[in-house]
């Protein structure tokens, strides 16, 4: 009866989520505090409920209830418990149901952070997040029910997807979809802001702490998905302009635009109807994300190939939720800027609005070439492949003045700074910029070129001009540093720390594909990789061909490398799974192929320059963005937020008295 609880447990839910986004707008309508009160209780209880069923579907995996649907085509008897456990949004049901559980408990979170909040104000947040768990509950349990039984059941499962079957999958999907969910409070927080007229101060002060945590998460998400592709598919690559890769990516630019946007409306309280605009096109590039996934209008090894019909429901809820914001947004937005003074352009907002600008263009290219593709298919005009030289073409031109003007924003004072000083600011970080594009390539590898010394340059500017803020806030201060000022340098330091790895395994990474035979060899870039054979191994799910190759330098050994070709014994499918020999400057990468007439094997094989820095620096500015988040300055201004409201209902106690 568990998966019957787990199913009652949705209904239940669906219930409360009604409950919660029609009560609280009503009694902002008709000014009922009582129906006001529902939205917290409603809010937690929606969560209790969404956790019942998420549990009771692990269970139905963990104990191997074949007789669930979803359970027999994504799990199997040899399939190992963890895996089993993570199988429960390895495809489209459960992945929506986790969907659905993250939400809630982004709910949960405001509401047990909402006494520092206006009632209405918190009320009226957690009404549109409860009306978009209705609309995610209503497609879960009409088309998309994980807790569907067949009977009879069959003896054994179809097996988990081995593409799946990767520790990767236990930790990307959910920090992923925090990031997507955790969108939904600032969008929450817009439309609020549109319903109550209410865009100041105070209103950035309660959405940015949100607003930073939805942007971790996911920029953890996008970057364990970079290294899952890395190590997983046996390519040798870090990103592939996939579609889906693609829908992770441009709610990361706008939502980083919006982080920025935010800072510039709490301190100069400018760019009002520009950071909601920015709060509602994060979230609907979220809700793109989660149709391009499941709509199966695209093929991706990260989309799941389900009925495209449902896709039908995930489009019309896009347009109602995207198309009735920005209906609000048109009748309401254009007030908020009313009587903004001018921006000066050598000031802080001036650039962050011009830096706003690049990542609106670029999540714009992006959006351009992933749905492209859909439609000219769609409009009859065949299918038109749109890959990597598209994006790099676009994005990269973007990219360069990107990473320039955050180097340059970062010194800069709010409201107008003088070129003099500038200038003194900026002479120093340029200096150690040039030094390391010209220093790092030659002493980490002995080689240099344009390309690699202008990305060096560029990531260089960014990490000096990121500290050169730091020290100079930090000469003569009697008190800490805030922590958000700390945490702003280490993200701009993670962008450069990034983008010296992409510029330096793009400019010296290398690759080979080889016949050989155990006892050849294939040299590589200065190392020598002798193939000494195969051996058979038996997993618990599969059978495995294991390489063993050694690896030398001057001859001299370095490593040994075991790459794999499994079969899995469910699905038959084969998968590769490389053989890595990781390193702070470069990786050696081994990955085999398929088998050759006697006992040779096609092999290929890397060498990946710095390809790890590209990950530390997406870890980095994750980093960054958790101490900014940590700043006890938020929970000063929540308290004092809180005083103020009390300060106020006393008053008006008083007063009726």
């Amino acid at each position: 009866m568990i998966p019957e609880i787990g199913h009652f447990a949705l209904f239940l839910a669906l219930g409360l989520a009604l409950v919660q986004s029609v009560l609280p707008l009503y009694g902002i309508a008709r000014n009922r505090a009582d129906c006001l009160a529902v939205a917290a209780p409603a809010a937690i209880g929606q969560f209790v409920m969404l956790a019942v069923a998420f549990v009771a579907l692990s269970f139905a995996f963990y104990a191997n209830d074949f007789s669930v649907t979803y359970v027999a085509q994504n799990s199997n008897t040899e399939l190992p418990w963890f895996y089993r456990l993570a199988a429960v949004w390895g495809a489209h049901e459960g992945s929506l149901l986790l969907w659905m559980t993250l939400l809630a408990s982004w709910s949960l979170a405001v509401a047990a952070a909402s006494r520092s909040l206006p009632r209405e104000v918190a009320s009226c947040v957690l009404a549109v997040m409860g009306a978009v768990s209705v609309g995610f509950l209503v497609f879960t349990l009409f088309t998309s029910n994980p807790f569907a039984r067949e009977f009879p059941a069959p003896a054994e499962g179809r097996d988990l997807n081995p593409l799946l079957q990767d520790p990767g999958l236990v930790i990307h999907p959910p920090m992923l979809y925090m990031g997507y969910v955790g969108f939904c409070v600032a969008f929450a927080f817009a439309i609020t802001a549109l319903i109550t007229g209410r865009v100041d101060s105070a209103w950035t002060r309660w959405t940015r702490p949100w607003t930073t945590a939805a942007w971790v998460f996911l920029t953890v998400g996008v970057t364990l998905g970079s290294w899952w592709a890395y190590n997983e598919l046996g390519w040798g690559g870090w990103w592939f302009w996939d579609p889906v890769e693609n829908a992770s990516f441009m709610p990361w630019l706008v939502g980083t635009a919006l982080i920025h946007s935010l800072a510039v409306t709490e301190k100069r309280g400018i760019f009002k109807s520009w950071t909601v605009l920015l709060a509602i096109t994060a979230f609907a590039l979220s809700l793109l994300g989660t149709f391009l996934v499941r709509s199966g209008v695209l093929i991706s090894v990260h989309a799941f190939a389900t009925d495209p019909t449902r896709g039908v429901y995930i489009l019309a809820f896009f347009a109602v939720v995207v198309g009735g914001s920005l209906l609000l947004y048109a009748i309401r937005a254009p007030r908020f800027d009313a009587g903004t003074e001018p921006v000066a352009a050598l000031s802080r907002e001036g650039l962050l609005l011009l830096n706003n600008i690049f990542l609106v263009v670029a999540a714009a290219g992006v959006l351009l070439g992933t749905l492209y593709p859909i439609l000219a298919d769609a409009m009859g005009m065949g299918r038109i492949s749109v890959g990597p030289p598209y994006f790099n073409k676009v994005f990269i031109p973007l990219t360069v003045p990107l990473v320039v003007l955050v180097g340059v924003a970062a010194v800069m004072a709010w409201k107008r700074t003088r070129a003099e000083v500038l200038r003194s600011r900026l002479w120093a970080p340029l200096l150690v910029a040039i030094a390391l594009g010209v220093l790092l390539p030659w002493l980490a590898l002995g080689t240099n070129g344009v390309v690699a010394a202008a990305g060096c340059v560029l990531g260089g500017w960014a990490i000096a001009t990121a500290f050169e803020d730091v020290l100079r806030r930090m000469r003569g201060r009697r008190v800490k540093l805030p922590r958000a000022v700390v945490g702003m340098a280490l993200a701009h330091a993670g962008v450069g720390v990034f983008v010296i790895g992409v510029s330096l395994v793009t400019a010296f990474g290398a690759e080979h594909d080889v016949r050989l035979a155990p006892g050849e060899q294939a040299s590589l870039a200065g190392y020598d990789f002798t193939f000494k054979g195969t051996r058979h191994v038996e997993g618990p799910n599969f059978v495995s061909e294991i390489g063993d190759f050694i690896v030398r330098e001057d001859g001299e050994q370095i490593a040994e490398l075991f790459p794999e070709k499994r079969r899995y014994n469910a699905s038959g499918q084969t998968m590769t799974e490389s053989g890595i020999d990781a390193g702070i400057f470069r990786d050696l990468y081994v990955s085999l192929g398929e088998p050759l007439s006697g006992e040779a094997w096609s092999v290929r094989i890397y060498h990946r320059p710095f390809v790890r820095w590209i990950w530390a620096g997406g870890f980095l500015s994750a980093l960054g963005g958790l101490i900014a988040l940590s700043d006890k300055r938020y929970r000063r201004r929540e308290r004092a937020a809180k005083t103020v409201t009390a300060d106020t209902r006393a008053r008006v106690a008083t007063a009726e008295a």
